[in-house]
């Protein structure tokens, strides 16, 4: 019993990197029998199959399915303004038809992965539905092309976006596919970029106010982020897309200001270790990338601007980062007792994400 736990434990905390050799390790320490290394292994195969991973049946999937829904938004050409509106319309609908039916069959085969992407390339089409939508009403008139939409801020997208959205929530309740996530939390980050012309008209708004909108933006698409992880903390991942666009928005809004203030700065400097810090405990590495680039900004002012002629300054970074490495260490040897402790401080629900998400 004692080795068939030990052997459980083992294998949910080094999922993530679990290989035949450490099953072959496990068979010399007597946790495994011989016989059962090529068992488990192909069951393991099979359970993470559905899982996105670095495989080269994945890494096809993604590349043809994003060169798809890239092709009718990102790298949609000028040539097809010359469908018209009309044209628009119905080359969507027929490529929606299909882009269905492929999705049900897929899932009738068991291959989620790919469904999944499928239904993503569904949804990526209803920004261009709706724009010719809009030239048959007349809005547009020439004024800006669909391509447009991918690259100006303009309050005129808002339609676009909230058809987008609107779509979204119609295929995840269909579908329940975590890829179609990616377009709706794309969304969410464009609308916070084009929702301060909306607000505040074209003249009555300046760089700092579409900043703070973005930081604002950024901060509710993570906590509609969290809110989702929170609710399907037993399923698959939800929150993924929302919590790195949300990132993109709060860190790039605030990192993209200016300030004179040293003590703005330091507080920029809180910001980005609570993200790190957060990130361990959701156990989402966008954080703690994103933390590192705004702890590393701030690392860099403080060599180039604040200490800039100090001989001990580098001398000083050094000790911190050893000292720091020495945390580290610590922190291993009492990982477990540690753990417990602080895990057992927080609220079942986020427990049980913790412990889900770190398995």
């Amino acid at each position: 019993m004692k080795a068939s736990s030990l052997m459980a434990t083992t294998l949910r905390e080094s999922a993530m990197h679990l290989d035949r050799h450490m099953l072959h390790q496990a068979e010399q320490q007597g946790l495994l029998q011989a016989e059962q290394i090529e068992p488990l292994w192909t069951f393991l195969q099979h359970a993470n199959a559905d899982r996105p991973g670095f495989r080269a049946s994945h890494l096809l999937y993604y590349f043809g399915g994003l060169l798809a829904i890239g092709a009718m938004t990102l790298f949609m050409t000028l040539g097809w303004e010359q469908f018209g509106g009309s044209g628009l319309v119905v080359i969507c609908l027929i490529y929606a038809v299909a882009g269905l039916a492929v999705t049900e069959n897929l899932l009738q085969r068991q291959l989620p992965i790919p469904a999944g992407i499928c239904a993503t390339f569904v949804l990526a089409l209803t920004p261009l539905l709706v724009y010719g939508v809009q030239q048959l009403c007349g809005q547009w008139s020439g004024e800006m092309e669909y391509r447009d939409y991918h690259r100006y801020i303009d309050w005129r997208w808002i339609m676009m976006e909230l058809a987008t959205l609107a779509a979204g929530a119609v295929l995840l309740w269909r579908y329940r596919l975590p890829f179609l996530v990616m377009p709706i939390a794309v969304t969410l980050w464009y609308m916070s970029m084009d929702l301060t012309p909306f607000l505040f008209g074209h003249e009555d708004y300046d760089w700092l106010l579409r900043k703070w909108v973005s930081v604002y933006s950024g901060l509710l698409i993570m906590l509609l982020g969290f809110w989702v992880d929170i609710r399907t903390r037993h399923t698959r991942d939800y929150a993924f897309w929302l919590y790195l666009f949300g990132l993109m928005a709060f860190w790039g809004g605030l990192s993209s200001m200016s300030s004179d203030s040293e003590w703005n700065k330091f507080i920029y400097l809180c910001i980005n270790l609570g993200l790190l810090l957060l990130g361990a405990i959701l156990a989402r590495r966008a954080f703690a990338i994103f933390a590192a680039f705004g702890i590393c900004a701030y690392i860099g002012h403080l060599a180039y601007d604040v200490f800039e002629d100090s001989l001990l300054f580098p001398f000083v970074m050094t000790l911190a980062g050893f000292a720091i490495i020495y945390l580290g260490i610590l922190w291993q040897r009492h990982e477990q007792a540690l753990t417990r402790r602080l895990r057992a401080l927080l609220p079942q629900a986020l427990r049980e994400l913790i412990e889900h998400r770190a398995s």
